[in-house]
């Protein structure tokens, strides 16, 4: 009867490290999503801006 403790301990402790692996993925996910939409906005801006250019120098 005396392991019933350490069983509970040891369950709690995995259950928490099981929320923060979770926790820790959906947080780098979202950043990943965050900054691949950052570099789209940018690179889409480059994109307008050297057509732009482009543009500017034929006329």
């Amino acid at each position: 009867m005396d392991t019933l403790p350490v069983f509970n301990i040891l369950a709690i402790a995995a259950f928490g490290l099981l929320l923060a692996v979770t926790g820790g993925i959906g947080y780098l996910t979202l950043v990943e999503w965050r900054d691949r939409r950052r570099r789209d906005r940018e690179n889409k801006e480059l994109r307008r801006s050297s057509k732009a250019k482009k543009r500017g120098a034929r006329s």
